[in-house]
């Protein structure tokens, strides 16, 4: 199997890099580093108008949406290389996966071109203070009246939720049904009276991590839903068919250049620091343990590119996606957790010191790269999840 890119991908790259060099400017940076509107102030926005206008974004998407009908494998390549200045362009983590697949036609013309020009963004409405890793343990109810339906509950770590236009969020709508068949998902204006979104601040936040720090956000969220009132046409996918439509979009959401890039960035980071740098005559890069240990995550890192480009290379096909996102789950957070801890033992106490410290490594970067990392595990669905998925649907194997 090849994964190599043909001329007319590795020439989209380069029109990418030169678009990016010309268009990305010191206050957009300064702007998304200060966090204000979610690091989408005005700025943001017109480089995003700016993209759209290029046919960039939602490349794979259908033309009747707004899209351009491409390669999933383009889409990647223009999602890389914004990733790699730490500007997210395009559709990893925004829904549109399964409202494409399972949503209505009105639900496609609405959210799929509104999401191309960044019109709107998705906060994720799944985990609960009860339930996290076990999802299907969520208690927001949605009780139908008439055609519409009303929604009491809380979640939680709803990290868009202070700056999205919309929340995609899974209620409780049949509470005597078995646990994961009386779910539905909606799609919820985030101005509808009744929302209440307060902000609960990171470690990440005091002192803030530096530009590139993986997991670096300094505020997530809780959201309070009472009495929130909205029609039945919110609703994504058949009634209590909600589990099903979640689990589908997530791994959907899994696959391309943001999720690949959480987990191997690590390794590019320190490979550059390890070349260019040395301790008052202390050279890593000279120490055959320190070698050897950076070739092995290399080549983990390797691995986590190649699982990508099979599930985006199923994808592309129409091939049955069913374990491979979640195998990517389990091997890439892994790999990230075992990267930061080890170049923290190559660099020693100087690899924990955070940004407000002097004699910090890289404006603190490797330390706060170290708060961040655990968090991989779990977000989007923890890696033991993943591993029953992937024992079920990959291997055949019973429910345990």
């Amino acid at each position: 199997m090849d994964f190599g890119y043909t001329t007319e991908q590795q020439d989209l790259r380069q029109e990418v890099r030169k678009f990016i060099d010309e268009n990305v400017s010191q206050g957009l940076l300064d702007e998304m580093e200060a966090g204000e509107e979610g690091g989408r102030g005005p700025e943001y926005r017109e480089l995003v108008k700016k993209v759209a206008d290029k046919g960039w974004i939602g490349i794979s998407w259908p033309k009747e949406y707004g899209g351009q009908s491409g390669s999933r494998i383009d889409q990647y390549i223009v999602e890389e290389e914004f990733m790699r200045r730490g500007i997210g362009i395009g559709g990893a983590g925004s829904g549109a996966p399964a409202i494409l697949a399972a949503g209505t036609e009105e639900q496609k013309e609405y959210f799929i071109p509104g999401m191309i020009r960044g019109e709107i963004i998705f906060a994720l409405g799944f985990t609960e203070p009860q339930a996290g890793a076990d999802l299907a343990g969520l208690q927001c109810r949605a009780v139908r009246d008439g055609d519409d339906f009303v929604i009491n509950g809380q979640k939680m770590y709803t990290s868009a939720a202070h700056y999205a236009s919309h929340i995609y969020m899974m209620c409780r709508t049949d509470p005597d049904a078995p646990r994961h068949r009386g779910i539905s998902i909606f799609l919820i204006p985030m101005d509808t009276p009744g929302i209440t979104v307060r902000p609960l601040w990171t470690i990440q936040s005091d002192p803030p991590a530096p530009p590139g720090t993986t997991y670096g956000m300094p505020r997530t969220n809780e959201t309070f839903f009472e009495n929130v009132r909205v029609p039945a046409s919110c609703m994504l996918g058949e009634e209590n068919g909600g589990w099903y439509v979640g689990a589908m979009g997530l791994n959907l959401d899994r696959v391309g250049a943001s999720r690949y890039l959480i987990s191997v960035r690590r390794d590019e980071d320190i490979v550059n620091w390890v070349k260019e740098n040395d301790f008052n005559g202390y050279s890593p890069a000279e120490n055959p343990a320190v070698r050897d240990k950076i070739a092995e995550m290399w080549t983990e890192a390797q691995v986590c590119r190649l699982m990508t480009m099979r599930s985006m290379s199923l994808v592309n096909r129409g091939g049955n996606f069913t374990y491979e996102g979640s195998a990517e789950k389990v091997w890439a957070p892994e790999h990230g957790v075992k990267t930061t801890e080890a170049i923290a033992q190559m660099l020693g106490p100087y690899a924990q010191l955070l940004s407000n410290s002097e004699e910090n490594i890289e404006d603190g970067l490797f330390a706060h790269n170290l708060m961040g990392s655990f968090q991989s595990g779990i977000n989007h669905g923890s890696v033991q999840i993943m591993r029953d998925q992937m024992a079920r649907r990959g291997l055949g194997m019973p429910r345990g």
